[in-house]
């Protein structure tokens, strides 16, 4: 009988099961020996990837993520008992494949992170009506771009893999969809869900941990490279100031996605006052204990706030959709304080951060890099010549189910920033590097 966790769509039935590894450790060894894995070292988390060896890069973000999700996964499966009677493949917590997860969650970001997303979803929007979307990319990387020995296309993961990455469970070309996967491999995952019984718009147990634990490290992690970085002051004020809290209170409010964190239970200001209030006296008190060591300071309060959000996180049900729900929990119900709380951190850190107006200087040249380099390669006639025989070979053999727009926009995705830069530098300044430089 088939496992529905460990079979894998895309592989021949002869290479199956040929080793004694298991089937998810294969997996996380296809992951982390990938072009796409390598590459995250050169995409930008939040600071410009190069821009010094202390700030997080994409990698080292998915790593931290992965870290702390197999964590709460193995102590999930210690303290809920249900799980072990895997009653449904969606309803079942496995470590590895939680890690497999959060390792590949950020594939499919662009150079320049969520600049560059933006700024590719704009053109194919414009150009062509078609969308961009990092999370709906990673599974073009993932089931056809990705190459391996013995495979066609992609890298012939698990289903449980596949369905623990995918967090937006949506077909993408939907109207007013704003993350999902794409046509061209949504017809793959929906048939993967079909064949598990999974109810509409519920992901997986996994994927849902692996969407929580990124969200955990992004409001802990950038805010320590934040505060490194000088551009968040740990002062009253720095923290009392009002156009930070305008801002902070603009960003929660213009958000898609804030209908699920029950705003309209609290005051939104006074809430964030009262957290940002909070988090410099946590400050004060921690930077004491670490005899005023700043990097101490810094570690121990990412660590504390790490420990405070995933040491809540538990299983409980959801009876709006039917299924269950890993969710912050206090008392069998969910934490939506605490989720506010996450949500207005993560906001301090992108308000600060990202809206920063040198970062804002970066982004605003990066913007200028893509749409260049778009414009060099969006002509099929000139764009072949410029582009790597690699892929032009990759394209004469699929071309009949890849269209150049959506084909260059796979190639620009690929790249890092550096390697993005050194193409624009080619294409652009009045000087650049060796032609003998292997791309």
């Amino acid at each position: 009988m088939i496992d529905l966790r460990k079979f894998r769509p895309g592989e021949a039935a002869s290479s199956k099961i040929s080793e004694e590894r298991d089937e998810f450790e294969r997996d996380y060894a296809r992951l982390i020996q990938s072009p796409a894995f390598r590459r995250l070292q050169g995409k930008s988390q939040v600071f410009g990837a190069g821009s010094g060896d202390y700030y997080r890069t994409r990698l080292t973000h998915s790593l931290e993520v992965a870290q702390i999700a197999r964590e709460v996964a193995k102590r999930l499966n210690r303290t809920n008992p249900f799980l072990q009677k895997r009653e449904h493949p969606g309803l079942v917590m496995d470590p590895t494949v939680v890690e497999c997860a959060s390792l590949a969650h950020d594939f499919g970001h662009p150079p320049f992170g969520h600049k560059g997303e933006e700024v590719l979803n704009h053109i194919l929007m414009n150009e062509h009506g078609l969308k961009y979307e990092g999370n709906a990319q990673n599974f073009r990387i993932l089931m056809f771009l990705e190459k391996r020995a013995g495979s066609e296309s992609g890298l012939d993961l698990t289903a449980a893999v596949l369905l623990g990455i995918n967090k937006y469970p949506y077909l993408l070309e939907e109207e007013d969809r704003i993350k999902g996967v794409y046509a061209t491999e949504w017809a793959g995952i929906h048939e993967l869900r079909a064949l598990w019984g999974m109810p509409a718009g519920c992901s997986t147990l996994e994927a849902q941990l692996m969407d929580l634990c990124d969200d955990i490290a992004y409001s802990t992690h950038d805010i320590e490279d934040g505060i490194r970085a000088g551009k968040i002051q740990m002062n009253a004020t720095f923290f009392e100031d009002q156009r930070l809290i305008r801002h902070v209170v603009m960003e929660i409010v213009s958000d898609p996605n804030s209908t699920r964190f029950g705003w309209e239970e609290v005051d939104i200001e006074q809430m964030v006052r009262r957290v940002l209030s909070c988090y410099l006296e946590q400050w004060q008190q921690i930077f004491i204990e670490c005899n005023r060591e700043e990097s101490r300071t810094r570690r121990e309060m990412k660590a504390r706030w790490v420990s405070s959000f995933a040491n809540r996180l538990d299983i409980i049900d959801d009876p709006d959709k039917g299924w269950k729900k890993v969710a912050m929990v206090k008392d069998g119900a969910e934490d939506r304080d605490l989720l506010r709380t996450m949500e207005i951190l993560k906001k301090l850190a992108w308000v600060t951060l990202i809206k920063d107006f040198r970062v804002q200087r970066l982004q605003k040249r990066s913007e200028i890099i893509v749409e260049s380099l778009w414009n060099s390669f969006k002509d099929p006639e000139k764009g072949q010549w410029i582009i790597p025989p690699d892929w032009m070979d990759s394209y004469e053999r699929h071309k009949d189910k890849w269209a150049w727009p959506r084909f260059v926009a796979d190639y620009m995705s690929g790249m890092t920033d550096a390697y993005a830069e050194k193409v624009y530098a080619e294409l652009f300044a009045s000087k650049s590097g060796s032609i003998y430089e292997m791309d």
